[in-house]
């Protein structure tokens, strides 16, 4: 038996940190799921799933602090210190980003909600299913290749976030003519955009503590 495999049998096993990141990415899928059942349901419906999202990003955001909280208590870690801290704070970073949508989609009050909304959502969605799987596989520190898969299906969504991004802003200013509508669409599009671009800090994380420990 390698070395390695010989200390990861003798470990205690993790009770704090990797429940805590189930909790969190669990939250974190329900969220995107919370905001794409929102774009895709009537004006009048809304605001029940806007609120929604709010509330699980107040717990996600409650469970990085209890992550921190852990971390200033632990001495022994699943994996280097750094990289709990990096993870759970890309992974608050998502929420965020998500949550910021949500709230612009209601502040601009944004009646007509356009394919590309939808489908940015849909890819947060997707993005956000595979970091909340790739959470589990890392779990036992063994099933790698997993999280490997996992992180270059993250990343491949990220480049369609972005392609659907960049289209949909040419078109908004191509056919477009009110100013505020502009405004408005692009705030949201970036907003939904960028949360992809964290759900691949996640993955940049994932990978790297997969590479050190695989």
């Amino acid at each position: 038996m390698a070395l390695k495999n010989i200390l990861n049998f003798f470990s205690p096993k993790d009770k704090t940190f990797f429940p805590l990141f189930e909790q969190a990415t669990n939250k974190l899928t329900k969220l995107s799921e919370t905001l794409h059942e929102a774009v895709n349901a009537s004006k009048g419906d809304r605001d029940a799933y806007y609120k929604k999202v709010d509330e699980l990003a107040e717990s996600i955001e409650n469970i990085s602090h209890k992550m921190n909280i852990e971390l200033s208590k632990n001495f022994i870690t699943p994996f280097d210190r750094e990289d709990i801290h990096a993870l759970m704070s890309t992974i608050d970073d998502v929420s965020s980003n998500l949550q910021e949508a949500s709230n612009r989609i209601r502040m601009y009050q944004v009646e007509k909600i356009t394919k590309s909304i939808r489908k940015i959502t849909e890819i947060n969605l997707e993005a956000c299913h595979h970091i909340s799987k790739s959470v589990k596989d890392l779990k036992d520190m063994k099933n790698f290749k997993a999280v490997f898969d996992s992180v270059k299906k993250i990343n491949k969504l990220d480049r369609k976030s972005d392609s659907v991004f960049e289209k949909a802003v040419a078109d908004i200013f191509e056919n477009e003519t009110d100013v505020k509508n502009i405004i408005k669409y692009k705030e949201v599009l970036a907003s939904l955009d960028k949360a992809t671009d964290k759900c691949k800090s996640v993955a940049r994380v994932l990978e790297a503590v997969a590479v050190k420990h695989s």
